[in-house]
């Protein structure tokens, strides 16, 4: 379920204050936030890639993330002086945008009665108020209950990396566009039959009820935190939920099949001319036809950069 959050936080419902609740995040002090900035590290994977005589940036973002990430480390600080765009999947601050990510989330369909008792069940558990979930589409429904076991675990999607970024942007009044639509992102998460729809639920419901997902996002965390493209290039030997074609076949639509058209885009605002900091999840980063290589077939020359050495 991780590669829902993005579109999942314009969903999110918040919870009550109780000890048995998922925490909610936390209010930051700005005292704390100049210390974060002055000893930040970096995370992430990030890229320069250049075309055209000059140089944009890709890096790979978490969805989620701990308060003391939201400072940018010196490699990405240095690639957000020397760009003058941000690219992100979604700009769900864009009030357009978010109109369209909840209308296409709307949900006029069935789902067996266990499932949906199911996800009642997980609901309850997190403290949601009766048939908040009501009228999402299940799948969403489902991320919303991932988010929150983010938030068990201390990583919050204020705190994501394409949020934070969003924030920083437009702070500093730079444009913000998106690289996909919300149309074609939906497409891409949302099960396009019933048999699929409930396999997916299905396996969703037991990951979060037997703890799968969390350990799932543990693990993504960690590797994102250092930066680890080896271990999250493995991605779908660790993560079990790519044990049959049916899994594989979600797992290439959520990600493989996007990196394409999300590179032309990367590609065609670039050879506008501008400065591009693309921001996309790690995930993203991996594999046979990963971002990377994708723009390296549009003709980008493209060079890791590692991470900075602090003072």
């Amino acid at each position: 379920m991780l590669k829902q959050f993005l579109v999942a936080a314009a969903l999110l419902i918040g919870v009550a204050a109780h000890a048995d609740c998922p925490p909610p995040a936390p209010d930051i002090d700005p005292n704390q936030i100049a210390q974060w900035a002055a000893h930040a590290k970096d995370h992430g994977v990030l890229w320069r890639i250049e075309r055209d005589g000059h140089s944009s940036w890709l890096y790979g973002s978490l969805h989620v993330g701990k308060p003391e990430w939201i400072a940018p480390g010196p490699s990405l600080r240095g690639a957000i002086q020397q760009t003058d765009l941000l690219a992100v999947e979604i700009d769900i601050s864009d009030p357009d945008i978010l109109a369209s990510i909840v209308k296409a989330a709307q949900f006029d369909g069935h789902i067996p009665a266990a499932l949906q008792d199911r996800l009642d069940a997980q609901a309850r558990a997190d403290c949601l108020p009766d048939g908040a979930l009501n009228g999402q589409h299940p799948i969403m429904a489902l991320s919303s209950l991932s988010l929150l076991a983010a938030q068990r675990e201390g990583l919050y999607v204020q705190f994501g990396q394409d949020l934070l970024m969003i924030g920083m942007a437009k702070g500093m009044g730079r444009q913000v566009v998106s690289l996909e639509t919300p149309e074609a992102q939906m497409r891409a998460l949302l099960p396009s039959d019933q048999s699929e729809l409930e396999a997916t639920l299905v396996d969703g419901l037991d990951e979060l009820e037997q703890g799968k997902s969390v350990t799932q996002l543990r693990r993504l965390s960690s590797d994102w935190a250092q930066g680890n493209l080896a271990d999250l290039a493995d991605y779908a030997s660790w993560c079990d939920c790519a044990r049959n074609e049916r899994e594989r076949a979600e797992l290439r639509r959520l990600n493989d099949d996007r990196n394409g058209p999300i590179a032309a885009r990367i590609a065609e605002l670039h050879g506008q001319g501008r400065r591009v900091l693309a921001v996309v999840g790690t995930l993203h980063m991996t594999g046979a036809h990963s971002l990377p290589r994708e723009l390296e077939a549009l003709g980008f020359t493209v060079t890791r950069v590692q991470a900075l050495p602090l003072p």
